[in-house]
């Protein structure tokens, strides 16, 4: 079985994958803090749930963008499964794909990932939008080479900003869609800001960038929270919210 571990800022996501098939997945708060052995006794109990132990790990794979946690899983995995884990970076011999931004090794983890799986699973021109703490563009060309894209604050960066900036505007609970547009209360005014909003700034993000694209570029969503913004564009095709643990399993395929 593979253990594939996406951490990112807000949320670290786990899957087992049995061959290919995702046989199970968690998706838990990240902590920073977290040290090898704090990991293995959170997870054990998550793993006997499924009648998995430790020992049946036979590879790991992990794509981190939290440097103390990316140490923890590396000393977790070597200590817990007895297998030597497999560290997402650009210098992966064999990924699928060609990075060609200026810097390589600046472009995270995850968004390899991403490129990866778009690409392997579409085989096209694709815009991959991971709506997380950071709301990331990847576009990947038709012939495989990732050219880059955009970054721009996720939703929850801007509720808890509005929350701390504002003397009395509420935390508000955004999983409720406000009635409509116009919001005839505070919270729906907020809710309708941030979904229809976000949702609009995410369709014009997407047409200017499309626009350089040799063809028309394919629009995947995933992330967290991407189930609940594609509702409010018109631009995203498909929602694969395991996208990025599929294409952790795609790369470890490649490299074992």
């Amino acid at each position: 079985m593979l253990l594939a571990i996406d951490v990112g800022n807000s949320q670290t996501v786990c899957g087992i994958f049995s061959d290919a098939d995702l046989h199970c997945h968690w998706r838990l708060k990240t902590d920073r803090e977290k040290t090898a052995d704090e990991l293995a006794a959170r997870f054990m109990p998550l793993f006997a749930m499924q009648d998995i132990q430790f020992k049946d790990i036979s590879g790991v794979i992990i794509a981190s963008v939290v440097p103390t946690q990316q140490q923890a899983w590396l000393e977790f995995s070597t200590r817990y499964t007895d297998c030597s884990p497999m560290l997402v970076n650009d210098q992966l011999p064999v990924t699928g794909i060609k990075i060609i931004t200026d810097n390589p090794e600046e472009v995270g983890a995850d968004r390899i990932v991403n490129a990866v799986a778009a690409f392997e699973l579409y085989s096209k021109s694709t815009i991959v939008v991971d709506f997380g703490t950071a709301i990331t563009f990847d576009c990947i060309s038709a012939k495989g080479e990732y050219l880059g894209g955009a970054i721009m604050p996720g939703m929850s960066i801007s509720l808890d900003a509005l929350a701390r900036r504002t003397a009395k505007l509420p935390r508000i609970d955004i999983s409720i869609p406000p009635r409509k547009a116009i919001g005839s209360n505070t919270v729906d005014a907020i809710k309708s800001g941030l979904l229809y909003g976000y949702g609009a700034m995410v369709d014009g993000l997407i047409k200017k960038l499309s626009a350089e694209f040799i063809e028309t570029p394919g629009v995947i969503a995933t992330g967290g929270m991407s189930e609940l913004i594609s509702a409010y564009t018109e631009s995203i095709q498909t929602v694969d919210p395991m996208l990025t643990l599929k294409g952790l399993c795609i790369l470890h395929e490649k490299n074992s």
